[in-house]
């Protein structure tokens, strides 16, 4: 395993431990909030907003953990009848256009979050509303690398390949 796979791969360590951890969080203070509306007629204000950003922080999280595994949103119909060698070349394409695109979305996203420090609005414990998206441009930044490493890396398999290998193609 290279060093990008080795990064990639502790990244994905981290992701999976803070997507329990969050996905729990999300799940208890719901359940708190459910129980104290329903049986004492209250609630807590600040639980609503942190459920919600929780929602958004778990989803991006799986869309980075399912780029990671190949298992993000594809159309395949055209790659199913083409010979093996003419299916890799289309998909390192169409992982190298996802690649810009959300490269694209992390240079947006970093200006979204430069718009809301700007706006100086707060959320749920005063906490400044760009603070919970930062998890936008984080993410985006991932599935950039993500959908890089897939596109290049059979390029550097093919560079690293000795003569003998290179003959077997």
């Amino acid at each position: 395993m290279d060093r990008w796979e080795q990064i990639d791969s502790g990244i994905d360590r981290v992701e999976g431990i803070l997507l329990v951890l969050l996905l729990g969080l999300m799940i208890g203070v719901a359940f708190l909030q459910i129980v104290l509306r329903n049986l004492f007629a209250t609630g807590l204000s600040w639980a609503d907003p942190l459920v919600r950003n929780l929602v958004v922080w778990v989803g991006f999280i799986g869309a980075a953990l399912a780029t990671r595994e190949g298992k993000h949103i594809t159309i395949d119909l055209i790659l199913r009848g083409l010979p093996p060698r003419a299916k890799g070349a289309i998909e390192r394409i169409t992982h190298l256009f996802s690649s810009v695109i959300c490269g694209l979305l992390t240079f947006a996203a970093i200006k979204f979050i430069r718009n809301e420090a700007l706006m100086g609005s707060r959320t749920f414990w005063e906490i400044p509303t760009w603070v919970p998206g930062l998890i936008l441009p984080a993410t985006f930044v991932l599935m950039t690398f993500r959908f890089g490493l897939r596109a290049f890396k059979p390029l550097s398999l093919q560079t690293h390949r000795t003569p003998e290998q290179s003959k077997g193609l």
